[in-house]
């Protein structure tokens, strides 16, 4: 009966059904371009960018009503937002004219830089205003730091908040945290495993997962024996698994109840609440090593940036400020019932903010182990290719 009550809980903390977004297909589309249209926000006729809201787009962390409302109490004004169904999907958005309608938009590693600001839909930012608060970051973020700055490291794009690796999650009740470490991806090549984990459908990252299952650096463009390898390596372990959701609520249950003992893809992201809740045996695993560099987690951060609009809000740039405020960094850290780390935890400031059980939901004492044994996220160049195996293999699963 007390587990009953942890899983209701859990259900109660979720995320995902709570916002109405995932980070699926975080890569699928990329390609698209101005073809692929949202539905969008329309703005009330006539109104100029002073008497309007200030509108984003974005993930889910910057929704919360401590978030909005501490800004709309600060600086008189109003927010409209839309949650993003995918990193590219908003992208394309942007590509086909919505410009024109959003001031703020919050997306994943390289979007900013390899995208956005070579195709002219944000503006840059003044280093002069913002890089200080990079000195107040965790190390990682020390200016200039890459995913903020332009290509040729001349253009401030953005600043960084929410941080973590995203991996897989075991159940130390079966498999050990160092079990999970020494082993990694192999674990899931261990013909034992079979039928004893689960895939959390996220494709982008499953993706990305079975390359370094593969002995694949994800990032890197790959030979036809390469994909021939991936190839084995999808089919293998979609076949493999004993269950594949796109709900890390009935993942994690799954987890619990005993169904599989571990699952991809996972993080913090997927089990930080059910840790709070007191279930510290989720566990998220970076591998010791992997194909990437040597090493097998991989990294992601997110960043947000103004958009390029011609009737830009004046309190965009407000906004960017406002957020990394020791309060808006823990309530950001903590949105929705769930925690992530913050690039500002290393200000006493905000650390200070989130308590020990909060801290240790997404594992804090082992957020520099993490980092360290991952790449960082980035464009998979034979996205397309590798995602139509992937998705071949799940219509074919036996």
């Amino acid at each position: 009966m007390e587990n009953e009550k942890l899983l209701k809980q859990i259900v109660n903390h979720d995320p995902i059904r709570g916002a109405g977004v995932t980070r699926r297909n975080v890569l699928k589309g990329m390609g698209a371009g101005a073809a692929a249209v949202g539905a969008g926000m329309a703005l009330p006729g006539g109104l100029s960018a002073a008497e309007r809201d200030l509108a984003m787009l974005t993930w889910d962390g910057y929704v919360d009503p401590r978030v909005l409302d501490g800004f709309t109490d600060q600086h008189a004004t109003d927010i409209k937002y839309e949650l993003h169904t995918s990193d590219p999907d908003s992208v394309n958005k942007l590509r086909a004219g919505q410009t024109e309608i959003w001031d703020i938009i919050n997306l994943n590693n390289p979007w900013a830089r390899e995208i956005m600001w070579p195709e002219n839909l944000i503006v840059e930012l003044d280093r002069g205003r913002f890089e200080p608060y990079f000195d107040k970051m965790l190390p990682m973020f020390k200016p200039p730091y890459k995913w903020a700055m332009s290509q040729d490291v001349q253009h401030l794009l953005g600043v960084c908040q929410r941080v973590d690796t995203f991996d897989f999650v075991v159940n130390t009740d079966v498999i050990s945290a160092e079990m999970g470490k020494d082993e990694g991806w192999d674990l899931f090549n261990n013909p034992d495993m079979k039928g004893r984990y689960g895939i959390l459908a996220y494709d982008n990252w499953n993706i990305m997962h079975m390359c370094m299952g593969a002995g694949l650096h994800p990032f890197k463009m790959k030979s036809d024996a390469e994909v021939a390898k991936f190839e084995e390596t999808a089919r293998r372990w979609i076949n493999g698994a004993k269950m594949i959701s796109d709900d890390f609520v009935g993942i994690n249950l799954a987890l619990i109840n005993g169904e599989i003992d571990l699952y991809f893809g996972g993080g913090t992201y997927t089990v930080s609440a059910a840790r709070l809740d007191g279930l510290d045996n989720l566990y998220h695993v970076t591998p010791r090593s992997g194909p990437a560099e040597g090493k097998g987690g991989i990294n992601w951060i997110e960043l947000n940036s103004v958009v390029n609009n011609p009737t830009l809000h004046s309190k965009a740039f407000d906004w960017m400020e406002y957020i990394l405020q020791p309060d808006s960094s823990y309530y950001v850290g903590t949105a929705g019932g769930f925690l992530l780390p913050v690039g500002q935890l290393s200000d006493p400031a905000v650390l200070a903010k989130f308590s020990k059980e909060e801290l240790n939901s997404f594992q804090w004492d082992e957020f520099d182990y993490r980092i360290e044994h991952a790449v960082e996220y980035d464009v998979v160049p034979d996205y397309n290719k590798l995602y139509d195996i992937y998705t071949a293999a799940l219509r074919e699963k036996t």
